[in-house]
This record gives structure tokens, sequence and C-alpha cells, in this order.
């Protein structure tokens, strides 16, 4: 390979997380705070999954008891505690990202919504890692995730994402691996909706909720990052690698050259 080759794929790896997503109220969380979002949050205990939504837990709902202190703007230091590395990256672009709900124990829930108004872009886009612990319970009653992106204007569900930590593992997909008794997915997961003629300038809602497990033993939460009109690329671990293989190519090249 020829070193201008090389420059060249570096320097394509080094800009490749310089991009963010605009077009929203702190989309991306970059702000270090929830400034434009609205979060709540209350106790899950005495419900089934099928009767959760992240509105009942919002302000306004019936199980709205707090204003979602289990949630957390967490930044790029931060290690999920119980995956560590397994788990990878828990900030998908930026500085900072969104984990809903604690990461221990307790039977309760954690959500958080945006809506944004008169939306003309060309794309929205947003990104999510989940972890869903297996308590050994029926699906109804297992620790679960929703996640959906409403057209305001028409009412129409346009991206909806539920998935729980049953025993049988049914209620998750391939998007998920298992470590233990926990349920997660090692990549992000990016949605994105396509802003044809026939949705240009309505008003869209991205609503999240994670909640432990309806005996109150086990924990769910979520990851959430991304939010915008625009998918920054974001190194994984393996294009960490191909920098760094660039990087000491590069380094070879000039030892080469000086030698002669």
């Amino acid at each position: 390979m020829k070193l201008g080759h090389v420059v060249g794929v570096v320097a394509m790896l080094g800009l490749g997380g310089v991009a963010q997503a605009d077009g929203f109220i702190n989309g991306a969380f970059e702000s270090g705070s929830t400034s434009g979002w609205v979060t709540g949050g209350g106790d899950r205990s005495f419900y089934y999954n099928d009767d959760l939504t992240p509105a009942r837990f919002l302000p306004g709902g019936d199980l709205y008891t707090d204003d979602g202190e289990r949630g957390a703007v967490i930044d790029r230091s931060y290690v999920d505690p119980n995956l560590g590395a397994k788990l990878g990256t828990t900030v998908y672009s930026g500085n900072y990202a969104y984990r809903a709900e604690d990461t221990t124990t307790g039977g309760y829930a954690t959500a958080i919504s945006q809506k944004v108004n008169n939306y003309s872009d060309s794309n929205i886009f947003f990104a999510w890692k989940a972890v869903l612990e297996n308590g050994g319970h029926e699906d109804f009653e297992s620790a679960v995730m929703k996640l959906t992106l409403t057209d305001d204007t028409t009412g129409q569900l346009l991206i909806s994402r539920t998935y729980n930590a049953g025993y049988t593992g049914s209620g998750v997909d391939a998007r998920f691996s298992s470590e233990g008794d926990l349920f997660y997915t090692p990549q992000w997961q990016i949605e994105q909706l396509t802003i044809d003629q026939s949705l240009s300038g309505h008003s869209f809602t991205l609503s999240l909720l994670a909640a432990d497990c309806n005996p109150t033993a086990h924990t769910g939460y979520v990851y959430l990052d991304g939010f915008g009109s625009v998918a920054p690329p974001v190194p994984e671990p393996e294009t960490y690698g191909m920098l760094l293989a660039g990087l000491g190519l590069l380094g070879a090249v000039a030892r080469r050259k000086n030698s002669a």
C-alpha cells in the first residue's frame, strides 16, 4: 500500500466521529443534561407489561411519581457496571448519552420523550442499546423496554421496538446476545425514518420506557443517543483496530525511508 493511501485511510477513520446530529433540541444530550426532553418514572410493580407505556410514567400520566431520578446522562468514561466491555460503548456519538432506569433492581420504570414540530429534514435517526435481566419470569412480567416514534400529525406509530427478558428468550430477537442472566445488545441499534413528501412538515415524538421486572428483583435499562437528522459514523472497536494498524504502517514506512 502506498503511503498516500495509508494517510487517506487514517484521515477518514480519524474524522469519522466529527459530525454531530442537528435540527433537534439537544438530540444527542451534548449539553450534558436532558434539556429539551421530558423525563419521568414511577413504580411498575403492580402492572403487567402490556399495561405499560411511556406516557403513563411521564408528567400527567397516572404512574408518574418522580422526574426520572433513576435515569442519568452519562459520558464516554461510563462503563456498564453489569457487562463492562461486553456491552461496548455506552455513548453512540459525541460525548454524552442517556441511560433510562438504573442498573440495579427495584421494580421501577423510567421514561423519556422528546417532540419535534414541523419537521422538514430528510431523515430522523436515533440509536439504542438495552440490558434486560432474565429473572425466570413470564414475558408479561419480566424486565421490558418500549421504544416508539410516532407521527403526531396523523397519530400513526412509525417505529416500535418492544423487548422483554422472559425466561424462554422469546421476548428478544437476533439483535440481542446473552451473558449469564442478561439479554443485551452488544452493538448500537440504529433506527432510521426517511421523511418523504407524505411526512414532511409533520410533528414527531420519540419515547422510551425502560422497566424492571414486575416481581421487583431484576433490572432493565436502555441507553439512548443520536436523536437527530444525521447518523454520524462512530468507530467501533474493530475500526479503532484499523486506525491503529494504519498508524503502525505509517511508522514502518517512515522507519524504512529513514534507514534508506
